[in-house]
């Protein structure tokens, strides 16, 4: 069986290596994988780094799209997916999460009738000003087996009309739609154990990373961030990888004199980006976490520590209900009184409500069933 998987950003590159591990470790005589890279996000050496150490095989296509507006940007990704999809034939692809990559294969993919595998399918911010919502939609809404991470995104497919019933040939029309846990806890898991004797050059720290183009092209909302940062850093020191992102808006959207207090705040550590791996020794070793990212808002739910979220809302509504993160916005009073909130009485339970590791055996397992 031949499987294209589309990746296009760094966060799923390191969701395809659960896949592209299980496949090589449980099921290389039964799964030809062929690993596509849109660059809808690419940089060589930060690709090189994720490639290397999740020991994932390079992309057999790169099609070097690049940034630039959603249309064009999707378009040029959808014209080149076809070709690739003209020439290889495969049985299925596989696609993830919500990025513009993700909406182009599904509709590469649905045009010609090759089936689409949808992994973290269900999840759902509830808001359509996001462009990734829209894209998670769409995909759920073409996909042949969709494979939710969590019960909440189950049962958003389920009110969506979508169909419980499991059957031997699903079709777009009548897919599958699974609870199998989360890829990303299996990844977690897996390279946690492999840094778990590496020393961390930072102690008793705030881990925070800012990246979100709500936040960092609105210049209110993030000198109200920035404000919190400068206050918690009077008390614990501030571990802050720069996203390019943010590198770039700081000195468009706050003063030269405002930008300079924060590089220039010894207790504000402003590092390069860092690879998945460094990523983890940092979550691993924070005290808490400060995110506006979806990937990260898990990650410290795995390693067991609490984390503010500087969204409105999130897909991940679990670590909120069970008390170990608090949706805090760009709201600078409440980022203050929650951050003192979980340092001063850090959350103790960690509830299992993201499977057991094995989600991807298990999606595998799926895709050699039908």
């Amino acid at each position: 069986m031949k499987i294209i998987t589309i990746i296009g950003a760094r966060p799923q590159i390191i969701k395809a290596s659960a896949i592209s591990r299980a496949i090589k470790n449980f099921y290389s005589d039964k799964i030809e994988e062929i690993i596509v890279h849109t660059g809808q996000h690419y940089d060589e050496n930060m690709s090189e780094i994720f490639f290397r150490e999740l020991e994932i095989p390079r992309p057999k296509y790169q099609l070097s799209v690049g940034s630039g507006k959603h249309g064009a940007q999707t378009a040029k990704m959808i014209e080149k997916i076809e070709d690739v999809l003209e020439i290889e034939k495969p049985n299925a692809i596989i696609v993830y999460g919500d990025t513009n990559s993700t909406l182009a294969g599904a509709i590469a993919a649905s045009k010609i009738h090759i089936p689409i595998i949808h992994i973290e399918a269900g999840l759902r911010s509830f808001d359509k000003a996001m462009p990734e919502e829209i894209n998670r939609i769409l995909c759920d809404h073409c996909s042949t087996l969709l494979f939710s991470p969590t019960i909440h995104g189950y049962n958003n497919l389920l009110k969506e009309g979508f169909s419980s019933e499991i059957t031997n040939k699903p079709t777009a029309d009548k897919p599958n739609i699974y609870h199998c846990g989360d890829i990303m806890y299996d990844n977690t898991t897996y390279f946690s154990q492999k840094i778990e004797n590496s020393e961390c050059n930072y102690k008793n720290f705030i881990l925070c990373t800012i990246h979100r183009n709500t936040n960092t092209d609105d210049k209110e909302r993030l000198k109200n961030i920035f404000d919190a940062i400068l206050e918690l850093s009077k008390q614990k020191e501030i571990i802050l990888p720069l996203h390019p992102r943010t590198k770039k808006m700081l000195p468009q959207m706050l003063s030269e004199e405002y930008v300079n207090k924060i590089y220039n705040t010894s207790s504000i550590k402003i590092i390069e980006p860092v690879s998945f791996l460094e990523m983890i020794k940092l979550e691993s070793n924070a005290d808490l976490i400060l995110t506006d990212s979806g990937g990260v808002q898990k990650e410290a739910f795995f390693l067991k520590k609490p984390c503010v979220i500087l969204r409105s809302t999130t897909e991940w509504k679990e670590i909120v209900e069970v008390g170990n993160a608090a949706i805090c916005d760009a709201n600078y009073s409440l980022i203050i009184e929650q951050t003192n909130k979980f340092l001063n009485n850090p959350p103790q339970s960690y509830p299992p409500i993201f499977g057991d590791g094995q989600a991807a055996k298990f999606i595998c397992e799926q895709i050699i069933k039908l």
